[in-house]
C-alpha cells in the first residue's frame, strides 16, 4: 500500500481536527480507574472513540459527497432536519467549549497574576483566528496538517514515552464493574462519531479544492483514515496505560489534576508550559473543523454562495465568542441531552453507510433509524429532569440502565428488514 504526501498531509490534518480537549482529558483518567483493568478498557475506548469515528470517515470516501448524503437513504428531509441538529448544536456547544477549555486550561493559569486577559478578550482573539483559518479553507488542511498536528503528536508522545521509564506503585483494582463497558461509555462521550460525520465532509471539500479527482480522494481520504486511526490508538493506549501504572502511586480527583501532574512529572516544568500549548492547539484545530464544516452546509444550501459561507463563518465565530462565556461544566450539563438522542442516530448512520450497499437499502436504512430514534428517547428524557418516569422503559431494554437501550432493538431491525428481503428475492 503507497502513501503518498497528500494522503500524509491529509492524515496529520484529520487527527488533529478530531482531537480535542475531550480526547485528551478522557484516557489518562480511565487508565487510572481501571488500574490493572487497563487493557479492557482501551479495548473499548478503542472501539467507541476511533472505530466508529473512522468509519465515519471511510463512509465519507465512499459517498464522496456531504453530511446531507449519509441520511438521504431515510429520506430527504430527514437528512435536511438531522444535518441542521448537527451542525447547530456543534457551533453551540463544542465550538465555543474549545476557547473555554484553552482560556481555563492554556491561558488564565500562566497569566495571572501578572497580566489579567478577561475570557471575552480571550475568546474574541480565539475565534478571530478561527475566522482567519475559516475564510482560507483551502489552506486548512496543509497548515494544520503540515504544522499544528506535529506540535501535538510531540508533545504528547514525549509525555507517553517519557512516562513509562518511571517508578511506580502496583496498579490497583479496577473500580469498574466491567473494564470493556466502562471503556466504551467513556469513549462514547467524546462524541467523536459526530466528529466524523463532520470532518469527513470537510476533507472531500477540501480535496476538491485542492483538484484532487473524486477517485484519488477516495483513496486519499480511506488511507489517510488508517494512517489517524493508528495514531488515536497509540496516543489513546498509551494515555491509558500511563494512567493505569500511577493509580498505586498518585491520589487524584478529577482528569484535569491527573493530566497536570503526569505532564509534570514526565516533563518537569516545561511540561505543564508543554501541556498548555498542547490543549490549545487540540482545541483551536477542533474548532476551525467545526466552524467550517459549519460554513460549507450552508454554502450548499444556497447554490455554492461564497456570500452564505462568510456569513455563517462570522456567524458561527460571534456565536462561539458568547456561548464560550460559558464555563466548560456549564456548556457539558446544556448540551447533553441533545447529543444523547442524536449521538445514537448519529452511530447508525455511520455503520449503515460503512457497511456493503446491498445490506443497507433505503428500507433498511429507515427501520434502523426508526428505531434508534424510539429506543434513544427515553436516555433523552432521562437527563432533562423525568428520570423516574423512563426508568422502567430503560431497565426493560437491554443495556438500557446504561443509555445504550437502543442498541440491540437497532441491530434486531437491521438483520430482520435484510432477512426480509432476502426472502422476497428468494421468491
Amino acid at each position: 500500500m503507497r502513501f503518498s504526501k497528500q494522503t500524509f498531509v491529509t492524515a496529520f490534518a484529520l487527527f488533529s481536527l478530531f482531537f480535542g480537549a475531550g480526547n485528551l482529558i478522557f484516557p489518562a483518567f480511565l487508565g487510572y480507574n481501571a488500574g490493572d483493568g487497563w487493557l479492557m478498557v482501551s479495548i473499548g475506548f478503542v472501539l467507541s472513540a476511533v472505530v466508529i469515528p473512522i468509519l465515519a470517515i471511510y463512509g465519507h470516501a465512499k459517498l464522496q459527497g456531504t453530511m446531507m448524503d449519509f441520511g438521504k437513504k431515510v429520506s430527504p428531509t430527514f437528512a435536511f432536519i438531522y444535518s441542521l441538529v448537527v451542525y447547530v448544536i456543534s457551533v453551540s456547544f463544542p465550538s465555543p467549549r474549545t476557547a473555554s477549555v484553552t482560556y481555563e486550561l492554556a491561558i488564565e493559569p500562566y497569566l495571572k497574576p501578572t497580566f489579567e486577559m478577561s475570557s471575552w478578550q480571550f475568546s474574541t482573539v480565539y475565534f478571530l483566528l478561527v475566522l482567519v483559518f475559516a475564510l482560507n479553507r483551502s489552506k486548512v488542511m496543509d497548515i494544520i496538517g503540515k504544522f499544528l498536528t506535529p506540535g501535538i503528536l510531540i508533545i504528547l508522545g514525549s509525555i507517553v514515552c517519557i512516562g513509562f521509564f518511571g517508578e511506580y506503585e502496583p496498579l490497583r483494582a479496577s473500580i469498574y464493574v466491567s473494564n470493556l463497558t466502562s471503556g466504551i461509555l467513556e469513549g462514547y462521550q467524546t462524541f467523536d462519531a459526530i466528529g466524523g460525520v463532520l470532518v469527513g465532509g470537510v476533507l472531500v471539500i477540501s480535496l476538491s479544492l485542492k483538484g484532487v479527482s473524486k477517485e484519488e480522494s477516495k483513496s486519499v481520504i480511506a488511507k489517510a483514515g488508517l494512517l489517524a486511526g493508528l495514531g488515536f490508538v497509540f496516543m489513546y493506549v498509551g494515555m491509558i496505560a500511563l494512567g493505569a501504572y500511577n493509580s498505586g502511586t498518585l491520589d487524584i480527583n478529577n482528569r484535569t489534576e491527573l493530566l497536570n501532574l503526569l505532564s509534570y512529572n514526565t516533563l518537569g516544568s516545561i511540561g505543564r508550559t508543554a501541556l498548555g500549548v498542547l490543549v490549545a492547539l487540540a482545541c483551536f484545530t477542533t474548532a476551525v473543523g467545526i466552524v467550517t464544516g459549519t460554513a460549507d452546509f450552508f454554502k450548499g444550501l444556497f447554490n455554492d454562495s461564497r456570500k452564505a459561507y462568510i456569513i455563517t463563518a462570522v456567524i458561527s465565530s460571534v456565536l462561539g465568542v458568547v456561548m464560550g462565556q460559558l464555563d466548560v461544566n456549564a456548556i457539558i450539563v446544556v448540551a447533553f441531552p441533545a447529543l444523547m438522542l442524536i449521538y445514537p442516530i448519529t452511530i447508525a448512520l455511520i455503520l449503515l453507510n460503512a457497511i456493503p450497499e446491498k445490506y443497507a437499502s433505503a428500507l433498511v436504512f429507515k427501520a434502523v433509524v426508526v428505531v434508534t430514534i424510539v429506543c434513544s428517547i427515553p436516555d433523552f428524557f432521562s437527563t432533562i429532569g423525568f428520570a423516574d418516569a423512563v426508568q422502567p422503559i430503560q431497565e426493560f431494554l437491554p443495556f438500557g440502565t446504561v443509555t445504550l437501550g437502543w442498541l440491540l432493538p437497532a441491530l434486531f431491525a437491521f438483520v430482520l428488514v435484510n432477512l426480509i428481503q432476502y426472502k422476497r428475492k428468494e421468491s
